[in-house]
């Protein structure tokens, strides 16, 4: 009944239809360097994930905040966008169902080959490159017809793979003006080399420091235009050279121990300096110019600033199901930007829409995504959402504005976050790196344990992440070396990861799939689509999905596009749910309920199952006991989350060799639902929550979603 004014007062719609248009805020962000990630040109913060050597040490900085001391930095900045707003899906019946729905803003091509589409902020801040070889996002991400990612011809050129992963609709904001109040051009000589930078951008010793990087902007390397010249004196009485107007390189910046002559009134430093040179490299003259009133105009630079047309031309009928993965590191910080694009199947409803973290530790409840305690997002605006990334496991997210409705019409996606010991060192020790900092590993040392990793319930009754029993004696377990399989055999292109921090490896898998279980109601979304109020208490349903999709769509390799009522081809469902497991190997499942309506149970049979994690919490008892167990079945309700792991080793069936009897490389299992209504679509034939298990003699194309059964 919340809408009916939407229904019967349509004026007052049309009337405030221009004024949301008018006062859009589409926004990212996606910040270089912060607090906790405080070096912008710290590789693992723009490009990679650093390796783990211990917890992040903490100290007071000379601004007097805390911030990590160096050397001791864990973790990364990751990024990613979505949009909020409608789409289609298209089951293994050829149905077409309206949702209401998240859609990728970032990670496109990721999207398309089934990874996720969370982005360092080196890929993340790269405005669209807009070629004419590369046409425009909206009809060019591989789902456009005749344009499929790595083939596409059109109109006898051939484009080449849709790679770009950057943020839809980033564009650089226009050029700051500064004003410049001492200019050193060129290279420079005694006396005039004091107080700024010497020759060559480095530091005079014991005069000065050099900053990378002025409070206004201005950067070593980066372009700047000198606007205007007062051609005032210069420094010593030297007169300012006439024709200072250009585009130059800036080679250093002083923020600091400025000449006398900058002093005015005796309030000290008011400004900045920097030294350039010309394109030629030569310089300009070796003269100092004294100016306040020239102008300099820093390059555009990325500041969140989006173009809304192409957010439009992407976001629009760009729901899928699940919404975008997103995938992170312990210790990371996660910047995730909801952009509310409306829905075009529905003007009259102005919905709102926010992000809930189902089930995960948010620092704060203003990023919760309950509305009650925290914001929603209108249409034609944006709000970033910030984690600090503590725990692993698997978890999921969803909108929670009118959580049955949106949910139902499939608001819902899955994350999860990769545990530190992923990033132990290749022969290092698990037990130790993870316990304690650089291999000490008995409490009550220094340096201090890292309790967000390994705790012991001796001292923390709270603990949450228990170390093995028996200590390091008995953990002898070692990160597991690239191109081999947990169990130790070659297997080029793959690198054993880990679903928790375990100490003794009993996580290790070589592949990794998350499996999202959902189904629908479709007269639910028939409604939705068309008119409400819907009726909640007859909500029953009757699609039964895996990944968004049902059986054979679950083996289907690669995305899975539908024709929306824009005409356009759009991704509706990219994450195929097949599992291809190495001869030999273990696969990782990350699995997460996400019906409203219904229990969901899914079962194997050949490959047997382990069950290492429940909720997000490693399978450990207090003492430090493995309470880990295999079993063919597993049942989650909804808003629960497992992680299993199919075991096709030796570990597995038990004795040495029995894994190339049972498990031979060609062979094929299934994963599937014994409740058999829930094997069909509508009471159908085709569909259902059921997918196949591959063994392969060797799998490309990493241990992670989208690889390839050989």
């Amino acid at each position: 009944m919340r809408k009916l004014y939407q229904i019967f007062f349509p004026v007052l719609a049309l009337s405030v239809a221009p004024a949301i248009a008018t006062a859009q805020s589409f926004r990212v962000q996606c910040p270089t360097s912060t607090i906790t990630h405080p070096d912008p040109t710290n590789a693992g913060v723009n490009s990679s994930e650093p390796a783990y050597n211990g917890p992040t040490q903490f100290t007071t900085n000379k601004d007097g905040y805390v911030s990590p001391t160096s050397g001791t930095v864990n973790g990364a900045i990751k990024c990613q966008q979505i949009s909020g707003g409608d789409g289609y899906m298209t089951e293994a019946d050829g149905t077409q169902t309206f949702m209401f729905s998240f859609g990728p803003l970032s990670g496109l091509a990721d999207v398309a080959a089934g990874h996720p589409s969370t982005q360092v902020p080196s890929v993340f801040n790269t405005p669209y490159p807009g070629t004419l070889t590369r046409g425009d996002p909206a009809t060019t991400d591989g789902a456009t017809a005749g344009n499929a990612p790595g083939v596409g011809v059109t109109t006898g050129t051939v484009v080449p793979p849709f790679s770009w992963n950057g943020a839809v609709g980033l564009a650089p904001d226009i050029p700051n003006i500064v004003t410049v109040t001492d200019i050193i051009a060129g290279p420079l000589t005694t006396p005039l080399a004091a107080p700024h930078c010497a020759p060559g951008g480095a530091a005079s010793a014991g005069t000065v420091t050099v900053f990378t990087d002025s409070p206004l902007g201005v950067s070593v390397g980066s372009q700047i235009v000198i606007a205007n010249d007062a051609h005032s004196t210069g420094i010593g009485g030297t007169p300012t050279p006439a024709g200072l107007l250009g585009t130059y390189t800036v080679t250093c910046v002083d923020n600091g121990g400025l000449a006398p002559d900058l002093v005015i009134n005796g309030s000290g430093f008011v400004g900045f300096a920097f030294q350039y040179g010309d394109a030629g490299g030569a310089g300009l003259s070796n003269v100092g110019n004294n100016n306040a009133g020239t102008a300099a105009a820093v390059a555009p630079a990325n500041d969140g600033h989006v173009d809304p047309r192409q957010i439009i031309d992407v976001g629009v009928m760009n729901g899928n199901i699940p919404a975008p993965l997103a995938a992170f590191d312990e210790d990371d910080e996660f910047f995730l930007t909801l952009t509310n694009v409306g829905m075009i199947m529905r003007p009259d409803l102005f919905e709102q829409h926010t992000v809930h973290f189902h089930g995960y530790p948010n620092a704060s409840s203003f990023y919760d995504g309950v509305p009650d305690a925290s914001v929603a997002i209108n249409i034609g605006a944006s709000f970033t959402y910030y984690y600090l990334a503590p725990d692993a496991g698997t978890y999921f997210w969803h909108c929670h504005i009118t959580p049955p409705e949106h949910l139902q019409m499939g608001m819902v996606g899955q994350l999860f976050v990769r545990p530190r010991q992923d990033r132990v060192p290749s022969g290092g020790s698990l037990y130790n790196y993870l316990g304690y900092q650089n291999g000490i590993s008995e409490p009550g040392t220094n340096p201090v344990a890292d309790l967000r990793t390994a705790c012991s319930p001796a001292a923390d009754i709270l603990c949450s992440a228990t170390l093995p029993a028996g200590g390091a004696t008995a953990n002898t377990a070692t990160r597991a070396a690239a191109n081999t399989l947990c169990s130790g055999a070659s297997a080029p292109g793959l690198t054993p990861n880990y679903v928790y921090n375990d100490g003794d490896g009993s996580t290790c898998y070589d592949v990794e799939y998350p499996i999202q279980m959902h189904g629908f109601d479709p007269n639910f979304h028939f409604v939705g689509m068309t008119f409400n109020p819907e009726m909640f208490v007859d909500m029953k349903d009757k699609y039964f999905l895996l990944n968004g999709r049902s059986y054979p769509d679950t083996v289907a390799a690669g995305p899975q596009a539908t024709v929306s009522s824009d005409g356009q081809m759009h991704y509706s469902q990219p994450l195929p749910a097949i599992i291809n497991i190495p001869a030999g190997g273990r696969a990782a499942l990350r699995l997460v309920n996400l019906s409203v309506s219904e229990y969901h149970t899914l079962q194997t049979l050949g490959v047997p199952m382990k069950e290492v994690g429940f909720n997000a919490k490693l399978l450990r008892d207090q003492g430090g006991m493995n309470t880990e167990f295999y079993t063919n079945s597993i049942t989650l309700g909804g808003g629960e989350s497992l992680d299993v792991i199919l075991d096709a080793s030796d570990a597995g069936c038990g004795s040495v060799g029995c894994a190339a009897q049972l498990y031979p490389a060609g062979s094929v299992f299934y994963v599937y639902t014994p409740n058999l209504d829930h094997l069909s679509n509508d009471a159908e034939n085709f569909g259902g929550m059921m997918t196949e298990v591959h063994i392969c003699t060797s799998v490309t194309g990493g241990n992670t979603f989208g690889n390839t059964c050989n």
